[in-house]
């Protein structure tokens, strides 16, 4: 393992001690946190650092990371478990580890500062590079592989959904053109044809052209979405009760698979009709956040890559507790419950129309969703992978 490339400060940091504090600080017993993305450490770090009787479970697909964290949290040693795992098999993890339940779940989501300034991953746009793109570097397609080989209707499918993209079809054309010619295997080739495909009054506003596209191409890369659909409900149900899940999103996608995924078990899921609530029909879980919370202007001005995040939290709550008179929140049960569908593997059938729409859909505060990045040239900024 060499010297750390990237530079690395957590996203939202102080706001997540503060969450995940009254779920870790139990006077009675030893608690377990787990980080699903745990990257360089930084979260896990402050998370060991504030309460010493709490085990530390942290995840990372990416092997150097997990090198560069077990260094960094060296010195807790005898309360860590570092897993070579992405964040949908944390059931298996558990397994393993003989765990029961745990006390906190941190997702810190999108691409790592590691992968992020080190230009042979491919992440960034701004920097001549192999097309890769996978966190996992041990298995799994590459980017290059998806630009070569993909039909014109597959990219298009990827950029519009996953990459918000208007000029999806357009892109795509110009991918299939450069392969006519030979492999497109450099991401400042890949940049040169997004942009050259995009008319010049949409190249003005909204920063560099191809940041939505390498997004796309890298949630496809690592199945990032499907991943995180499975992964959520999972971790809710790790949950011991009063346990705490902070999730911080750095895309629309990201964020509504979270909302829905959390508002889910925050309803009661009783008759509407009953004027009290029946047991074990309650909800299994309070939301700690009305809405996203979104980074205040301190935060951006000292960590320029916490622009876009969203973060999200819950805490496990016993439905046994909630039997009794219903509150006045009838109408939000009455609405249909929105089931967010699941994504696909690389390659395979269209996604279902459910990430289509939400992909559409204005944010939960009035306007588009805020495309990610902080203008160095990146597909999207987080600390997680």
């Amino acid at each position: 393992m060499g010297e750390l490339r990237g530079t690395h400060v957590p996203v939202l940091l102080e706001r997540c001690l503060e969450l995940l504090a009254p779920a870790l600080d139990r006077g009675d017993r030893r608690t377990v946190h787990v980080d699903a993305t745990l990257g360089l450490g930084g979260h896990a770090e402050a998370v060991l650092a504030a309460h010493p009787s709490t085990v530390l479970i942290g995840l990372d697909r990416d092997t150097e990371a997990l090198a560069h964290a077990g260094a960094r949290l060296a010195r807790y040693a005898d309360r860590i478990h570092l897993v070579h795992a992405v964040y949908d098999e944390l059931p298996e993890v558990l397994d393993r580890l003989d765990i029961p339940a745990v006390d906190g779940v941190l997702f810190d989501l999108g691409v790592s500062s590691l992968q992020l300034d080190e230009p042979d991953r491919g992440f960034a746009y701004a920097q001549d590079a192999p097309l890769d793109m996978r966190m996992d570097q041990t298995r799994g397609v590459t980017a290059e592989e998806v630009v070569n080989t993909y039909s014109h209707a597959e990219l298009a499918r990827v950029l519009r959904v996953y990459g918000e993209e208007k000029f999806a079809g357009r892109i795509a054309s110009a991918i299939l053109r450069e392969r006519e010619r030979g492999r497109l295997t450099s991401s400042a080739r890949l940049a040169e044809l997004v942009r050259e495909s995009i008319p010049a009054p949409a190249r003005r506003t909204g920063g560099h052209p191809a940041k939505r596209t390498f997004q796309a191409l890298r949630i496809e890369v690592n199945r990032e979405l499907a991943a995180l659909e499975t992964a959520l409900p999972a971790a809710l149900d790790a949950l011991a009760p009063g346990g705490r899940l902070v999730v911080l999103s750095y895309h629309s996608l990201e964020d509504r698979l979270t909302k829905h995924a959390l508002a889910a078990r925050a309803r009661s899921t009783g008759p509407v009709d009953l004027p009290v609530e029946l047991p074990g029909t309650g909800p299994t879980l309070r939301l700690l956040s009305r809405g996203a919370e979104l980074p205040g202007e301190a935060e951006v001005a000292a960590n320029p890559r916490a622009a876009s995040v969203r973060l999200r939290a819950a805490e496990r709550i016993d439905p046994t507790r909630t039997t009794g008179a219903r509150d006045n929140g009838r109408a939000d049960r009455e609405r249909p419950r929105r089931k967010v569908k699941g994504m696909h593997l690389p390659g395979a059938a269209a996604p279902r129309e459910a990430v289509a729409r939400a992909a559409a859909r204005p944010t939960d505060q009035g306007g588009p969703e805020r495309v990610p990045g902080d203008g160095t040239g990146t597909a999207e900024q987080g600390e997680g992978s």
